[in-house]
């Protein structure tokens, strides 16, 4: 049996006025989001190479703390410059967590302190946006 547009958009329809009614089709609530964190850094020396590769390497030693879910670590992409974009920072970190608590925990964490022991020095200044997923 072939359905054609009117019958889908007639059965959207008919389960739409079962879901704000109430009815056994309601959707549970939503689970509850991940935490993305996104930090950006710029170097109290901008363009040494030698000092990014050191915050690189200190920021692949947070793959070590178990509640990351997700790391990734960047510099500015060579992208269409436009007046949105803002591209003047020096090295990027984006990091996926399950929950509030578990992104306390990193900050906690002893590898994370040793994190910023280590390179603090080599920044000077750092942005973080922390957000949950919807």
């Amino acid at each position: 049996m072939s359905l054609n547009r009117r019958d889908v958009v007639k059965a959207f329809a008919v389960s739409g006025a079962g879901l704000a009614s109430g009815g056994a089709f309601a959707a549970a609530p939503p689970a509850a989001g991940k935490i993305v964190h996104h930090v950006f850094f710029w170097l109290k020396r901008p363009g040494s190479a030698t000092e990014r590769d050191q915050l690189v390497a200190g920021l692949r030693t947070l793959a070590a703390i178990p509640v990351i879910r997700d790391l990734q670590i960047g510099v500015p992409a060579s992208t269409e410059k436009r007046d949105v974009v803002d591209s003047s920072f020096d090295v990027s970190e984006l990091m996926l967590f399950d929950s509030v608590a578990d992104q306390k925990a990193y900050q906690d964490h002893p590898i994370h302190l040793a994190f910023v022991a280590k390179c603090e020095g080599l920044w000077e200044k750092v942005v973080v946006y922390d957000m949950v997923t919807v």
